[in-house]
């Protein structure tokens, strides 16, 4: 079967796997379109795709499903979900200014398995022609908006917001939902990027995982239940790796110490930056700093 990507009839001004490769990156791809009326021929995708509209004016679009055609007014903040195996095609009549994500089968079903503990359908995705979903948009331009700014700590940063899109995914539009996931709706993806911001802010100063969860407005217990569910690693975790990115680009630096580094990046000491630095990367940071 063809690619999404093979057949879309203009180059993606922006995608992931152009820009990151981290966990997340292995999981989905993510490209941002800005194209011309156009068509897209009837194919069968091995990939499960996800439209996302960004346009702020509704314009008339037609799509061809497994044999079905519609003509509808796509609107701002509407989104089509196209499982993999069906026959789609496209044609839009204005300029296009979408998100496409796309997402092998088989490891949407790892990812849900292994961090989610459910098993999905064969299936695994409802079809779902049109529908409005602001907060699974503004999760996806939370995405786009982490690689368009790039720099330290891209990598993990995508990788947590890559998470939560994929988290919503599934709750709202999975085969079957399941009661594991249903606490996590009204949690929307705005919530978790003011985390993450406020990671981004202040990962040089002591932060603790009260101040993020307060910052999430959840008690700390709730607040490490769900960031471990929807990141895929604890709020620690998740700091320790923002902290280490920042470093490798402090490390670049010819002549800063090691010891100011530390500090900088929040660590209590040059000892404490020189284990968590080593388990994560494998190498000191002043054997890093030899390599780069």
């Amino acid at each position: 079967m063809p690619s999404y990507q093979d057949i879309y009839p203009s180059e993606a001004l922006l995608r992931s796997f152009d820009v990151v490769r981290p966990r997340a990156g292995d999981l989905l791809n993510l490209e941002y379109f800005e194209a011309e009326p156009a068509d897209m021929p009837t194919l069968v995708f091995d990939q499960h795709h996800i439209l996302l509209n960004l346009n702020p004016q509704p314009h008339d679009v037609e799509n061809w499903r497994d044999g079905a055609h519609r003509k509808f007014t796509f609107r701002q903040n509407e989104v089509v979900i196209t499982p993999a195996g069906m026959e789609s095609g496209w044609r839009w009549h204005a300029r296009s200014k979408v998100i496409v994500v796309t997402i092998l089968p088989d490891r949407l079903a790892r990812f849900a398995e292994s961090e989610l503990a459910i098993i999905l359908t064969e299936k695994q995705l409802r079809d779902v022609p049109q529908v409005e979903d602001a907060d699974l948009v503004q999760a996806a331009e939370m995405v786009l908006t982490g690689l368009r700014a790039g720099g330290a700590g891209s990598n993990v940063m995508f990788d947590a917001l890559a998470r939560v899109f994929l988290v919503k995914l599934i709750e709202r539009y999975g085969e079957e939902r399941t009661e594991a996931l249903a606490f996590t709706a009204s949690f929307t993806a705005q919530h978790y990027k003011r985390v993450l911001d406020h990671v981004a802010r202040h990962f040089g100063s002591q932060l603790t995982i009260e101040d993020m969860a307060r910052e999430a407005g959840l008690s700390t217990a709730h607040f490490s239940r769900l960031f471990r569910q929807v990141i895929g690693e604890t709020p620690y975790q998740y700091l320790m790796d923002y902290r280490v990115e920042q470093a490798k680009k402090m490390l670049g630096e010819a002549g800063r110490p090691l010891i100011d580094i530390a500090l900088a990046c929040g660590f209590s000491d040059q000892p404490h930056f020189t284990r968590v630095f080593k388990r994560l990367t494998g190498k000191t940071p002043k054997e890093w700093r030899a390599i780069s």
